[in-house]
C-alpha cells in the first residue's frame, strides 16, 4: 500500500517480526488494547467481531482527561494481508491496515486513512501522522513481550 491521493493519510513501518505475529497483535483484542492509539492512551474494547460486517466498538481513554468513543464496521478481512473498516463515529473515514511479509522475520505494517474530502483529510493530517508513529512505537514494544 502506497500513498496515492490528497484524500489519504498513509503511514507505514518496517518491523523485525514475522507478519503473522504482527497481524495477531491486531486480531487479538487482548493484545490490541495494549498498543492501539497514541502514547499513554488506554483502551476498553467493548466489541471486536473481526469479520466482514462485524463491529469494533472501543473507548480510548486519554492520559489526562477524556474518553473517546469509537465505532467502526469491518468490511474486508484478509488475514496477514489486509483489514479494512469504515468508521461510523467522528471523524468519519475508511481505514486500511496492510500487512506485508518482507522475510520470515521482517514485515511491514501500514495504515491508510481514506477521507471523502480533501478538507476533512487536511484537518486530521497534522494530528494523525505523528500519532500513527506513536501507535507503531507502542506496537513494537508490545511485540517484544509476546
Amino acid at each position: 500500500m502506497n500513498p496515492s491521493s490528497d484524500l489519504e493519510i498513509f503511514s507505514s513501518r518496517i518491523l523485525n517480526f514475522p507478519v503473522a505475529k504482527v497481524y495477531n497483535a491486531f486480531a487479538e483484542p487482548s493484545i490490541l488494547k495494549n498498543w492501539w492509539g497514541s502514547h499513554r492512551f488506554t483502551n476498553t474494547i467493548h466489541e471486536f467481531d473481526l469479520k466482514p460486517g462485524g463491529n469494533w466498538i472501543l473507548t480510548m481513554h486519554g492520559p489526562e482527561k477524556g474518553n473517546y468513543e469509537n465505532a467502526s464496521v469491518f468490511e474486508i478481512i484478509k488475514p496477514n494481508e489486509l483489514v479494512r473498516w469504515k468508521r461510523i463515529s467522528q471523524p468519519l473515514f475508511d481505514m486500511e491496515l496492510g500487512f506485508k511479509e518482507i522475510s520470515d522475520s521482517k514485515s511491514e505494517i501500514s495504515f491508510r486513512m481514506i477521507f471523502k474530502t480533501v478538507e476533512e483529510c487536511d484537518k486530521i493530517r497534522p494530528f494523525a501522522e505523528p500519532k500513527n508513529e506513536e501507535n507503531f512505537d507502542r506496537l513494537e514494544r508490545v511485540l517484544l513481550n509476546f
